[in-house]
C-alpha cells in the first residue's frame, strides 16, 4: 500500500492515519470539520490536501449511520480502489453498501476493537491497535482484494485481524461493548440524582464501573440506534435477571422475614454467575493475567509463610497482584507439585517470561518447590493458541466465514 484517504478525522481514523503514515504510506485526510483534518495533518498524520488519483485504500471512519452514504459518495468520485470502515456496527453498513454502493465489490467492513474514553483528533495515538483484535466482516461480494488490502491495513497497524460475519459481530458486542456502555451512563447518572457528598465518595470500583460513560453522546446515539435489536435482547436478559434479584433484596431486607434464605441464595447464585463470566474473559483467570509464564510454588501451611513467600517473590520482581491460591490440601499433593509439608496450598504467579526466569531461581535459592508452567502449558491457553492459527491460516488462505 502506498497511498491511503481517511475520511473522519477524530480518535479512530486519526490513530489509523498516524499508525500508517510511521511506515511511508501517504495519507490523504478529510473531515466535514475541515479544522479536525487540519489538526490530523499538523500531528503528522497525512496532509489535508486532496488526492490527484485514485488512494489503494480509502478508510472511512464515520458514525455507522453515515458509513452508507459517504462510502457511495466517494466511490462515485473514484476516491480509491478498494474501501473499508471502522465503525463499530457492521450489519447496517453492509446492507446500504450492497444496496447503494456503485460498486459493493470494492468494500470490507472493518472494526477495530480499540478506544480511549476522550474524542477528536488531538487522542489519537499511533500505537492505538498494537496487538488489538481488528474484526474484518467481508460479505457476499467482497472481492480478494479489497479482503487483501484491509489485512494490509491491519498488519500496518500493528493489529490482528479476526474474520467474522456482520451479523454474528453486532451480537458480539452489544454484549462486549454496547451494553456495557449503557450501563456504565446509567450508573453514572445515579451521581447526579442522588446526595450531593455522594460523588465525594467515589473509590475504584465505582470510577472502573463507569469509565466509559464519557464518551461523545451523540456519538454513541448512533451507535446504539445501528444495533438497537442485539441491544435490547441483552437488556431483556438483564431485565430478567433484576426481577429476580430486586425481590431478592427486598427480602433480605426485611429483618426476621421471610424468604431469606431464598433471597440469598439467589443473591450468591447471580454472584457466582458473574465470577464464573468473567473467567470467560481471556486473561481474568487466576493465574492466568497474560502475561507470558506461570510459576506455581507449593506453600506449607505455617505462620508467616505465605508471607515470606511474597516478600522474595516481590525482590525476583513478581507483586503480590500477580499471585493466586489455587488448591488447598496436602502441599503439592494433588496439584503435582512437590513439597514434603504434611498440609499446605499452591500459590500461582502469572509474570512475565524473563521474571519467571529469575522468580524460579530466587525461590529455590529460599527452599521452596518452584515450578515454571508456560501458558502454553494449560488447557485452556493451547485452546486459544489453536484458536489464533486456524484464523491465521483463514485470513492468510483469503477464505470467508462460511
Amino acid at each position: 500500500m502506498r497511498t491511503m484517504a481517511v475520511i473522519g478525522t477524530g480518535l479512530i481514523g486519526t490513530s489509523v492515519a498516524l499508525a500508517v503514515a510511521r511506515h511511508g504510506v501517504t495519507v490523504f485526510l478529510a473531515d466535514r470539520d475541515p479544522a479536525a483534518a487540519r489538526t490530523a495533518a499538523a500531528l503528522g498524520a497525512g496532509t489535508a490536501d486532496p488526492p490527484a488519483d485514485p488512494v489503494d485504500l480509502a478508510v472511512i471512519a464515520v458514525p455507522p449511520s453515515q458509513v452508507g452514504a459517504v462510502l457511495a459518495e466517494a466511490q462515485d468520485r473514484g476516491l480509491a480502489e478498494t474501501y473499508t470502515d471502522v465503525a463499530s456496527v457492521k450489519a447496517g453498513p453492509e446492507r446500504d453498501a450492497l444496496s447503494h454502493a456503485p460498486d459493493p465489490h470494492r468494500y470490507i467492513g472493518g472494526h477495530p476493537l480499540a478506544g480511549r474514553e476522550r474524542s477528536g483528533p488531538l487522542a489519537a495515538r499511533a500505537n492505538l491497535f498494537r496487538g488489538r483484535n481488528w474484526v474484518l466482516t467481508p460479505s457476499r461480494l467482497t472481492s480478494d482484494d479489497a479482503f487483501d488490502r484491509a489485512l494490509e491495513l491491519v498488519a500496518l497497524c500493528d493489529a490482528v485481524p479476526v474474520v467474522m460475519r456482520s451479523q454474528e459481530h453486532d451480537a458480539a458486542v452489544a454484549v462486549t461493548s454496547h451494553v456495557p456502555h449503557l450501563m456504565a451512563s446509567l450508573m453514572a447518572a445515579r451521581l447526579c440524582e442522588g446526595p450531593a457528598d455522594v460523588p465525594s465518595l467515589a473509590g475504584q470500583g465505582l470510577r472502573d464501573a463507569t469509565r466509559i460513560a464519557g464518551g461523545d453522546s451523540r456519538l454513541w446515539g448512533d451507535i446504539l440506534q445501528a444495533n438497537a435489536p442485539a441491544i435490547a435482547c441483552v437488556l431483556k436478559d438483564l431485565h430478567t435477571d433484576l426481577s429476580r434479584l430486586v425481590p431478592a433484596l427486598d427480602a433480605l431486607a426485611r429483618p426476621g422475614g421471610g424468604g431469606r434464605d431464598d433471597g440469598m441464595r439467589t443473591l450468591v447464585d447471580l454472584l457466582d454467575r458473574g465470577i464464573s463470566g468473567l473467567a470467560e474473559i481471556p486473561d481474568t483467570r487466576p493465574g492466568a493475567t497474560g502475561r507470558a509464564s506461570r510459576v506455581r510454588v507449593a506453600v506449607a501451611e505455617r505462620p508467616g509463610e505465605l508471607a515470606r513467600l511474597l516478600a522474595a517473590a516481590a525482590e525476583a520482581g513478581a507483586a503480590a497482584d500477580d499471585a493466586c491460591v489455587e488448591s488447598a490440601g496436602p502441599a503439592g499433593g494433588a496439584d503435582g507439585a512437590g513439597g514434603a509439608a504434611a498440609s499446605g496450598f499452591v500459590v500461582r504467579f502469572g509474570v512475565p517470561t524473563r521474571t519467571a526466569e529469575r522468580l524460579v531461581a530466587v525461590l529455590d535459592a529460599g527452599g521452596w518447590d518452584a515450578v515454571r508452567e508456560d501458558h502454553r502449558g494449560s488447557d485452556d491457553a493451547l485452546d486459544h493458541d489453536l484458536d489464533g492459527v486456524l484464523l491465521t491460516d483463514t485470513v492468510r488462505s483469503g477464505r470467508r466465514p462460511q
